[in-house]
């Protein structure tokens, strides 16, 4: 088994459940007492929050080189950036280590093909819905479009993720607006629903939408496992 390198504390919440993900699909492969060999960075999200709402990307890259790097010389064998809107920051990363870094976003596009889909949603971040490094690598590797809410419902999307989820608060009436955009972009054309951010998941599952979701944070974790334990 190789080791798995994780970056997060952003927020600390979503780290947990890749921690608990990553290990369940160990134990559920290997069976027994198995875990998953891993280590974690985690750094403090507040100042990441800070910077990422000044745009200051140049300062987020250094700190997310810093942390991979840290895992490199740990010695792990596989970089898993535990966040989808820091992956702005995966360009730099991947210049800065020798190990290989398993993106999000192509976890993700693997399993959107798998169910044959053409046109999807993303939510997530404003960062992540608005810049172009997740809809573009979507498009550009796997020829899936990707639509996004419209702005008053972009906004409604981030500032539930910042005021609330990423602080642990899950509440009903946010899953009544996120339900209600998903049912609009559906009626755009929307054949499934990235759940593009790594919090969203914890408001948002299949049982609240009559299309697919792809929760990033399963499908990154559980990539993951499967790079560990390739022979």
């Amino acid at each position: 088994m190789k080791t798995i390198g994780l970056i997060g504390g952003m927020s600390w919440e979503s780290s947990a459940v890749y921690y608990d993900l990553i290990n369940k699909k160990v134990r559920e492969k290997l069976g027994g007492f198995h875990s998953c060999k891993n280590i974690m960075v985690t750094v403090d999200f507040a100042e990441i929050e800070k910077l990422q709402h000044l745009d200051d990307w140049e300062t987020l890259d250094k700190m997310m080189v810093t942390s991979a790097k840290q895992l490199e010389a740990a010695g792990a064998d596989i970089v898993v950036l535990c966040t989808n809107t820091m992956h702005l920051c995966s360009p730099a990363i991947i210049e800065n280590i020798s190990i290989p870094f398993l993106h999000i976003a192509e976890a993700t596009g693997l399993e959107i093909v798998k169910k044959g889909l053409k046109k999807v949603a993303l939510l997530g971040t404003k960062f992540t819905m608005e810049k172009d490094f997740y809809k573009k690598y979507i498009l550009d590797n796997f020829g899936v479009e990707v639509i996004i809410p419209a702005d008053d419902n972009r906004e409604q999307i981030h500032t539930i993720i910042y005021n609330e989820l990423v602080q642990g608060k899950i509440k009903n009436e946010s899953r009544k607006i996120y339900k209600q955009i998903i049912g609009k972009l559906e009626q755009q054309g929307a054949e499934g629903i990235i759940l593009g951010c790594t919090e969203i998941p914890l408001l948002i599952s299949g049982k609240d939408v009559n299309i697919p979701i792809f929760d990033t944070t399963t499908i990154h974790a559980e990539k993951a496992v499967e790079w560990a334990l390739k022979q």
